[in-house]
């Protein structure tokens, strides 16, 4: 006769809750090792699409080179090429995870305008960085004076967000391409030679023909003197205690800052030699005797 076990309540739910553990566990194992290959291909795909991208940025400069595309927009190009090559490579690996293409660009359509809001001053500076490369106020070389904030520097970089100045003293600046396109700025560089402009105050017991003729000759003698403009000297002014001398004359722009303190001291020089007397302020007190 056959015997019949008898199961009790304790046992029964241990066996449900195993069975129910063992059944989530067989579910999880397939999806745990589809998600790590994803991950494994999702690396080897970034890694590769990384060298793809360097190998892509290193073309683009050697066909920027064969058409002497200028060094700033080529910059900009650059930076923008960058952003592009990286969306898509992360377009593939949100693929690799079941992410498909249509998902991505809902979900860009439903936060553009959140991203438009919060990037309104990057984008300000994108749009400013286009009308650069475009208008060429300046270009990647040139020396500029930013009115704005008083920033002065030769252009090192062109970004899609930011130009980069490198000051007189070796620092860098970074300034929003939205403010230089739309502020008053002045390009030092902007032509093959610039100005010495500079006025020196002599005593009005001084010689003024013979100060104007060492003038013109410190002018005529200098080394990287150009002829696009004439020497100029002239009387700037008739002033309270002295007469101001004006000389001009263009300076090959590569040589204008030391052609211009080499030029002061020389100045200097020649006037002591000659006795020409260069005036200071000063203050004579009279006393009166009752």
């Amino acid at each position: 006769m056959d015997t019949v076990e008898t199961v009790t309540a304790d046992e029964l739910v241990e066996d449900i809750q195993t069975g129910v553990f063992q059944q989530q566990l067989e579910n999880l194992i397939p999806k745990f090792w589809s998600f790590f290959w994803s991950a494994i291909v999702a690396l080897i795909v970034f890694v590769i699409g990384v060298q793809i991208i360097k190998g892509i940025i290193k073309l683009f400069h050697k066909a920027m080179n064969l058409k002497d595309v200028d060094p700033g927009v080529e910059t900009f190009l650059e930076s923008l090429l960058k952003w592009i090559l990286y969306i898509i490579l992360l377009t593939i690996i949100l693929g690799l995870f079941g992410v498909t293409t249509t998902s991505i660009s809902a979900a860009v359509a439903g936060l553009g305008v959140t991203i438009g809001l919060a990037l309104q001053g990057a984008l300000s500076n994108f749009a400013g960085g286009v009308l650069i490369l475009l208008m060429h106020p300046f270009r990647v070389g040139d020396y500029i004076i930013e009115h704005a904030s008083a920033q002065e520097g030769t252009v090192v970089k062109i970004n899609i967000i930011y130009t980069t100045l490198k000051t007189i003293d070796g620092r860098f600046v970074q300034i929003p391409n939205g403010k230089l396109s739309s502020a008053s700025l002045t390009n030092c560089t902007a032509q093959s030679y610039r100005m010495f402009n500079e006025t020196v105050g002599i005593s009005y017991s001084s010689d003024i023909k013979k100060a104007k003729e060492i003038l013109l000759d410190i002018a005529n003698n200098y080394e990287y003197l150009t002829h696009d403009e004439p020497i100029q000297v002239f009387v700037s002014e008739l002033a309270d205690s002295s007469v101001l001398l004006g000389l001009r004359f263009p300076i090959e722009i590569s040589h204008f800052w030391r052609g211009k303190w080499d030029t002061l001291e020389e100045i200097k020089n020649r006037f002591d030699e000659a006795g020409v007397e260069i005036c200071f302020n000063q203050l004579d007190v009279h006393l009166m005797q009752q």
